[in-house]
């Protein structure tokens, strides 16, 4: 449940520790979280300083608040996100997005590296999220509205903001990297899906399957801020290639893939 005392505290710590207002969020998903490293003039917060901030557990999120400039604009990132198989409820898991909305932030970029689910799909491409399906039954919304942030009943028709996604394939093409838009779902993990979720899942029209981001994106909305969404095909999911799954291999795809993830992202931000 959104206590305002606990959001308030937090936004202020941050705010006392850099003159920077941030208008762009990023959240960087598993191995992503190189972009951080990008940020000029950048402060770094750990997570564990920030008051009532979950902590990141999992491998290839570094665990830190980064805030600075990128491209010429004020950006706030968090490298390194948190999951509901960590042990987070759905809204805690959102609550950095909260802090950004009050730090005064106005577009999220969020990432992830998924399973492909679509068999055209590449392991190393980048996928555009054009929508997504919450398999998980769990919503950051839940409990009292915040009437402040946003509406009882949020509309997700355009969860993903349609300008963004069309200056995204533009950026894309113009980059020669290969992006194709798509959906996606969230499962809880942390176990990986068996073939049979993942056949489920094509039939309800999912791209590529992960662990994370629909949250954020749900809060974000909610918020009134504008969301682009981008996944990094780090494996095909279980049953396409009849091959077990790992997190080591998800680390090798992204890191693969870095230069391009970080020359993409460094456009966007700078045309948006």
């Amino acid at each position: 449940m959104l206590d305002t005392a606990k959001l308030s505290e937090a936004r202020d710590f941050i705010r006392s520790k850099t003159a920077v207002q941030p208008t762009i969020g990023l959240i960087l998903g598993s191995g992503l979280g190189v972009l951080a490293e990008d940020i000029q003039e950048a402060v770094h917060i750990p997570y564990r300083e920030i008051p009532h901030f979950p902590i990141s557990t999992v491998e290839g999120h570094k665990g830190q608040l980064v805030i600075g400039q990128l491209c010429g604009k004020a950006v706030i990132a968090l490298q390194g996100r948190f999951h509901y198989y960590e042990g987070y409820s759905a809204d805690a898991i959102a609550f950095p997005v909260r802090v950004m909305k009050e730090l005064g932030v106005q577009t999220l970029m969020v990432t992830n590296a998924a399973g492909g689910i679509n068999e055209e799909f590449s392991v190393g491409q980048l996928m555009l999220i054009k929508d997504h399906i919450n398999f998980s039954g769990k919503n950051p919304l839940i409990g009292p509205n915040w009437d402040t942030h946003g509406p009882r009943f949020p509309d997700m028709s355009t969860a993903y903001d349609p300008e963004y996604r069309a200056l995204a394939l533009q950026i894309a093409k113009e980059l020669n990297i290969s992006m194709s838009e798509g959906t996606y779902i969230w499962f809880s993990g942390p176990s990986y899906e068996t073939p049979a979720e993942i056949r489920m899942s094509r039939i309800l029209g999912a791209d590529a399957v992960g662990m994370s981001t629909v949250p954020e994106v749900i809060v974000a909305r909610h918020a009134g801020i504008r969301v682009i969404g981008i996944s990094c095909v780090s494996n095909m999911a279980a049953g396409i290639l009849e091959q077990p799954l790992s997190h080591q291999e998800v680390m090798e795809v992204t890191e693969r893939v870095r230069e391009q993830f970080v020359a993409f992202v460094r456009q966007f931000v700078q045309r948006v």
